[in-house]
């Protein structure tokens, strides 16, 4: 794109919907708005039917909640746990 960089997940702002973000982000976003409080990445593999006893199948899906708080579609909380920013 003529030398800018595009943002595959972009920044959360005034009147942008999480359907802007790549289906699987979708997900994610959507995983987290169902549950009643804030959640953890191993909840939501087991969502998703991961393998959650193995750590290094929570580590891509940590990146990807981490992005998603990054960006301010997530809330990341001190212990670790996800919630909803919006």
């Amino acid at each position: 794109m003529g030398g800018r960089s595009v943002l595959l997940i972009p920044v959360r702002a005034a009147g942008i919907d999480p359907d802007v973000l790549p289906q699987d982000y979708q997900r994610l976003v959507a995983i987290v708005r169902e549950v009643a409080g804030p959640v953890t990445v191993r909840a939501v593999g087991e969502v998703l039917g991961l393998s959650v006893e193995v750590r290094g199948e929570l580590e891509p899906l940590r990146a990807k909640l981490n992005r998603l708080a990054d960006r301010a579609w997530l809330r990341k909380l001190a212990e670790g746990r996800f919630t909803i920013a919006f």
